[in-house]
C-alpha cells in the first residue's frame, strides 16, 4: 500500500474499503495499491497552519531558498531511483530529463533568484513609497507577507516530479507549507520524491505533507488563508472552482488545465527554408516527448494552405524514421506508453471524435501500428497526424487528445491564422515560426491575449531555444480561458508572491521602517558628520561591519563648491562636451538650465568623494548605483553636499559579506534636492574576515 505522509509521519489505512491498483504503463504489471480511507485531511490542514507555518517562519527568505538548493542537490544525487520508478509510468530517459531533472533544475533556479533578488527577511516591499503628506510625515506603500495557511497542490499524472517541485519551490521560499495531492496513476513517483526530500533532513516539520490517493473533502477544510494550485482537466478545475469555500470562503485558486496549443508556420517559412525544418522538428518533438502527454504539446499545427501537404509529409517522414514505441527500459525505445490503459482509451476516443467530425487520418490512429510494443498489456498509442479540409471544424478547436496527436490546419493569411489560433479558447503556449519581424509583430498583437507564452522560432534561435513545450521558472506558465486563467509559474519571483498577500501599509517614516526593515526618508537616523567623526564622537558608517551597522546609520557631508574650471576640466577629460556644459549662450537658451551646468556624473563622482572613508575596512566594494534621478541643475559657484544613509542590509547566508543599500541624496547650498539614488556596496560581516 502506497503510504501518505501526514503530520510528520508515514500513514497507511488500517482497513481500507476502497483501494485502487496502479499498473506499469508498459507491461500492465501491478506497481502499488492506493487508498486514503480514514485519512484525516482536517488534521493535515491544521498541522500545516500550525507546525508547518512555525517551522518555515523561523527561517528567512534566503535561508529557505538556500535549503531548496541543498534539497535539489540531494535529489540530484538520488535521481536514478526516481528514473527507475518513472520507467514504470511509460516515460523514457529523455522524458526523465524533462520531469525529474527539470524539477530539480527548477528548485535551483528559484533558490538562486530568491537569494539574489529578494531581501533576507520575511517582508518584501512592492513598488515605490507614496508621499501622503506635504511634510513627509505620512507615507504609504505596498508590502508582501506570507499567507498563514497551507499551499495545497493537486497535480496531474504526466509530471509526478516537476509538477510538484515547480509549485513547491515558490511556496517554500514564501514560507507557506505544502500539502501535495498527486494523481493516482503516477503517485508512487511523487511519494518517492517526497521521501527523498524528507531523508535529506532539510525540510522543517510540517513543511510538506503528502496525500497518496483521494482527498475529496480536502477543500472542505480550507479558507482565505489557503492557496490551491490545480493542474489537470478543465472539468475537474470547474468542479473545484465551484466549491463553496472557493466561491464564498476566499480560498485562493489557481488552475492550469486543458490547452489546445498551436504551432504556426509563418507565410515566409515554406519548404526549403531553415524555419520549415525547425518547425517540423519542433512539432514532432512536442508530439513524442512524454508520448504527447504534456499540457504544452502542439495539438493544432496551423500552416499556410499551400503547404499542408508538405507539412503532413514532412511530419510523417520524420516520425516514421525516428519513433520506436516500446518499454522505456529498452534502450531502443524513443517513445514510451501512455500513463495507463484508461488514458489510452481516452486518447482513442478523442481521435475517433476528430475523425468523425471530418478529420483525415494521415498517420497512426487508434488502430495504427505500434511496432513491437505489447499493445495488449501496455498503454501504447502511435504518433497520429490528422488533417482537416475545413480548418474551422469546431471539434478540432475543442477536443484535446492528450497523447501523441496533432491536427494540421491550413490558413489563408496572417489574419486567418490568428483567428484559428484564437478558436482554441485560450492556450498555454503557441509557437510562431518566421524570420520576418513584421510577421512576428502581427502574430504577437493578434494572439498574445489568447496565450500565456509565445515562442518565436527562426534559424537564429533554433539551436538555443528551450523549445515550445518547456515551461521555465523565469517565465509565466499559465494561460487564459480554457488553459485555466491562472499562473502555475508567475515568471520568476512573481511565482513566490502567489503565496503571499499584498497589503497597503500607511504610517510615519519611523513606523514603516520598522515594518519593512528598510529605512525611509524622514525616519530617525544616527548621523555622523566630518566633525563628529574627526573628534571621535561618532563612527563613520563605512567603518562598521554588518555586525555593527544598523539601518539608519548616516553620514552627512559638508559643502563643496563647483567652479567653472571643474566643469570644463570634466568635459575635457571625459569627452562629454555637450553644449549645456561648455557653451554659455546655448545653455542659457535652454529652458532647463540657468547657464552652463555641472555634469550629473561629475556631481555623483564628487558625492562619492564627500562620503567615502578611504582606509581599508569593512566596505569591500561598490557594486553599482540604482534609481539615479537628477532633479535640480547645478551651475558654477553653486555648492553640493551629500547625505548617505544605510537603507537596507542584506546578509548573505553563504559568504563572509553581505549587501548594503545606501540611500543617497545630494542637496545644493539652498537645501534643494539635486539628485537621489541608491549606492550598492558589499560589506564584511565582521571587521576582520578570515581571508583579510
Amino acid at each position: 500500500m502506497l503510504p501518505s505522509y501526514i503530520q510528520d509521519s508515514w500513514w497507511t489505512p488500517e482497513d481500507p474499503q476502497k483501494v485502487a491498483e496502479v499498473h506499469d504503463a508498459s507491461t500492465g504489471e501491478p506497481v502499488c495499491r492506493i487508498s486514503t480511507d480514514g485519512l484525516d485531511t482536517r488534521a493535515a490542514v491544521e498541522h500545516a497552519r500550525s507546525v508547518g507555518q512555525a517551522g518555515l517562519g523561523e527561517l528567512t527568505i534566503h535561508q529557505r531558498a538556500l535549503r531548496l538548493k541543498h534539497i535539489a542537490g540531494y535529489l540530484d544525487e538520488h535521481k536514478e531511483e526516481l528514473y527507475a520508478l518513472s520507467d514504470r509510468t511509460g516515460a523514457t530517459r529523455r522524458d526523465h530529463l524533462i520531469d525529474v531533472d527539470g524539477g530539480i533544475g527548477t528548485l535551483r533556479v528559484f533558490s538562486s533568484k530568491g537569494r539574489k533578488e529578494l531581501p533576507n527577511t520575511n517582508v518584501i516591499i512592492d513598488g515605490d513609497v507614496e508621499q501622503l503628506s506635504r511634510d513627509g510625515s505620512f507615507l504609504g506603500e505596498h508590502i508582501y507577507t506570507r499567507l498563514t495557511g497551507a499551499a495545497v497542490q493537486i497535480n496531474a499524472f504526466n509530471f509526478p516530479v516537476w509538477g510538484m517541485l515547480e509549485k513547491l519551490g515558490p511556496s517554500f521560499i514564501a514560507g507557506v507549507p505544502t500539502i501535495v495531492k498527486p494523481a493516482s496513476q503516477t503517485a508512487y513517483v511523487t511519494q518517492a520524491c517526497v521521501r527523498l526530500m524528507l531523508e535529506s533532513g532539510l525540510v522543517p516539520d510540517g513543511a510538506i505533507q503528502l496525500i497518496s490517493g483521494s482527498a475529496r473533502d480536502l477543500l472542505d477544510h480550507l479558507d482565505h488563508r489557503d492557496h490551491v494550485a490545480f493542474t489537470g482537466s478543465a472539468a475537474t478545475a470547474q468542479m473545484l472552482r465551484s466549491h463553496r469555500n472557493v466561491q464564498e470562503g476566499g480560498v485562493r485558486f489557481t488552475a492550469e488545465t486543458d490547452s489546445l496549443n498551436a504551432a504556426i508556420l509563418g507565410p515566409d517559412a515554406g519548404p526549403g527554408t531553415p524555419e520549415f525544418d525547425a518547425f517540423i522538428k519542433s512539432v514532432t518533438l512536442e508530439m513524442t516527448a512524454k508520448a504527447g502527454q504534456k499540457c504544452t504539446a502542439v495539438r493544432r499545427t496551423i500552416v499556410p494552405s499551400e503547404h499542408v501537404d508538405a507539412v503532413v509529409e514532412a511530419l510523417r517522414s520524420r516520425l516514421e524514421s525516428r519513433v520506436v514505441l516500446g518499454d522505456p527500459r529498452d534502450e531502443a525505445t524513443t517513445v514510451g506508453a501512455l500513463a495507463s490503459k484508461d488514458q489510452q482509451a481516452e486518447v482513442g476516443r478523442a481521435v475517433q471524435t476528430l475523425l468523425s467530425a471530418g478529420g483525415t487520418l494521415c498517420l497512426g490512429g487508434p488502430e495504427g501500428d505500434v511496432g513491437t510494443a505489447d499493445a495488449e498489456a501496455g498503454a501504447f498509442f502511435p504518433p497520429t497526424v490528422l488533417s482537416f479540409d475545413d480548418a474551422r471544424t469546431p471539434e478540432v478547436h475543442a477536443v484535446e487528445a492528450f497523447g501523441p496527436v496533432t491536427s494540421v490546419l491550413g490558413y489563408a493569411d496572417v489574419d486567418d491564422a490568428v483567428e484559428l489560433a484564437a478558436l482554441g479558447g485560450g492556450s498555454l503556449v503557441a509557437t510562431v515560426c518566421t524570420h520576418d519581424p513584421e510577421t512576428a509583430a502581427a502574430f504577437a498583437r493578434g494572439i498574445g491575449s489568447h496565450h500565456g507564452r509565445v515562442l518565436f522560432l527562426d534559424h537564429d534561435d533554433a539551436k538555443t531555444s528551450t523549445g515550445h513545450g518547456s515551461p521555465l521558472p523565469h517565465l509565466v506558465h499559465g494561460g487564459p480561458g480554457r488553459a485555466g486563467g491562472g499562473e502555475e509559474l508567475g515568471g520568476g519571483l512573481r511565482a513566490v508572491k502567489h503565496y503571499m498577500q499584498r497589503t497597503a501599509v500607511q504610517g510615519s517614516p519611523d513606523l514603516l521602517t520598522g515594518v519593512t526593515g528598510v529605512w525611509h526618508r524622514g525616519a530617525r537616523a544616527n548621523t555622523a558628520t566630518p566633525a563628529t567623526v574627526a573628534s571621535g564622537e561618532a563612527v563613520h558608517p563605512f567603518r562598521k561591519s554588518l555586525a555593527e551597522l544598523r539601518i539608519g546609520d548616516q553620514f552627512a557631508s559638508g559643502l563643496r563648491t563647483v567652479d567653472l574650471e571643474d566643469i570644463l576640466a570634466f568635459a575635457e577629460s571625459t569627452g562629454d562636451t555637450f553644449y549645456a556644459h561648455t557653451d554659455e549662450e546655448a545653455a542659457m537658451a535652454n529652458p532647463f538650465f540657468p547657464r552652463r551646468v555641472a555634469h550629473g556624473y561629475l556631481l555623483v563622482s564628487w558625492a562619492a568623494g564627500l562620503f567615502v572613508e578611504p582606509a581599508p575596512g569593512p566596505v569591500l566594494a561598490n557594486t553599482g548605483l540604482e534609481n539615479l534621478s537628477f532633479q535640480t541643475p547645478v551651475t558654477y559657484d553653486d555648492s553640493i553636499r551629500v547625505t548617505l544613509t544605510a537603507k537596507q542590509i542584506i546578509p548573505r547566508e553563504t559568504d563572509d559579506y553581505g549587501e548594503v543599500r545606501w540611500d543617497t541624496v545630494l542637496h545644493n547650498q539652498h537645501d534643494e534636492v539635486v539628485a537621489t539614488y541608491d549606492v550598492l556596496t558589499r560589506v564584511a560581516k565582521e571587521k576582520k574576515p578570515e581571508w583579510a
